[in-house]
């Protein structure tokens, strides 16, 4: 995809709670269509915005007080719900501290079908089959490097022809992430690596950006579900992946795993060979390249 076809592209993705599709208003896109299509743009993205100090330094004026006048402007032009937030807007004191706000309970209630996995953050998503037969993500041809993604060669081919969900969040989605089914996690093993954006207009290029940059994995051990894989991915301006369970202690499915701190970020899960029926929109739109949006909570799957 070239230059100028990647800067006029809109992003467009199916909505399951209004059921219709929908284009994406994307947080920064000027800057995101320039640096990921634009020659000289390259140039400035591999100097330093793929780098961890400039997502740090981004993330420090997000944590200045004077960073918080930016938290009504921001729900009035996205058109976010307040009654939906744990606390008021006019609480936050930092524009950070309203990123990676808490949201009522009842904001976000959990599928109480016993049979269900429930999707792990609020965005858009795309989900597979076999892991290892993925042959089309935002471009055809573009396949996971499971090996690379996961850190561990022996680890890929256990997971190599399970499913797959990725699920992407735009700076506009609630950003705390939760387990998608209930069991006991374990410790958080993290891989270091850059911080390149994970929008469209970056993954069109090279989607390899998924299994290069920083990202989190733990295992969560599951009585129907298996162990399931659960990834959180970092992104430009998200240096900050926090994870605020304890390992070891059991989970209920929809508690809060941890959160991101300010900028897009993805979540990623994996399941073993067998262990899960994936909801048949998510397969049918995945299968014509368009993300499905759907809320934390909501049925991702069911058991096999």
């Amino acid at each position: 995809m070239g230059w100028l076809e990647a800067r006029v592209k809109p992003i467009r993705y199916f909505n399951r709670h209004t059921g219709a599709l929908e284009t994406e208003q994307v947080y920064g896109e000027g800057f995101l269509r320039w640096s990921y299509g634009n020659p000289l743009g390259a140039i400035s993205l591999n100097a330093f915005v793929k780098r961890p100090f400039f997502s740090a330094w981004y993330g420090r004026r997000m944590d200045q007080p004077e960073s918080a006048a930016r938290v009504a402007p921001f729900i009035e032009k996205y058109a976010l719900d307040p009654a939906d937030f744990a606390d008021a807007p006019s609480s936050y004191r930092s524009f950070n501290e309203f990123f990676y706000r808490k949201l009522k309970p009842t904001a976000r209630p959990i599928d109480t079908d016993a049979s269900s996995v429930a999707f792990p953050a609020d965005g858009r998503h795309l989900g597979f089959e076999r892991a290892s037969a993925i042959d089309g993500v935002f471009v055809k041809g573009q396949k996971f490097d499971l090996p690379a993604l996961l850190g561990d060669a022996d680890l890929a081919a256990r997971y190599a022809d399970g499913s797959l969900v990725l699920s992407r969040l735009c700076p506009v989605d609630y950003h705390r992430f939760h387990f998608p089914a209930a069991g006991i996690p374990g410790e958080t093993r993290l891989i270091e690596g850059p911080l390149f954006s994970v929008s469209p207009i970056a993954l069109r290029q090279r989607l390899a950006y998924l299994w290069t940059n920083k990202r989190a994995i733990t295992e969560l051990k599951t009585e129907q579900f298996g162990t399931v894989l659960l990834l959180e991915i970092g992104a430009t301006c998200v240096g900050t992946i926090r994870q605020t369970y304890r390992p070891g202690e059991a989970v209920s499915k929809g508690a809060e795993k941890g959160y991101f701190a300010f900028g897009g970020s993805s979540t990623l899960t994996l399941f073993e060979p067998g262990a899960v029926r994936l909801a048949s929109d998510l397969l049918e739109n995945s299968r014509q390249q368009i993300e499905l949006y759907a809320k934390i909570g909501s049925p991702m799957g069911y058991s096999a």
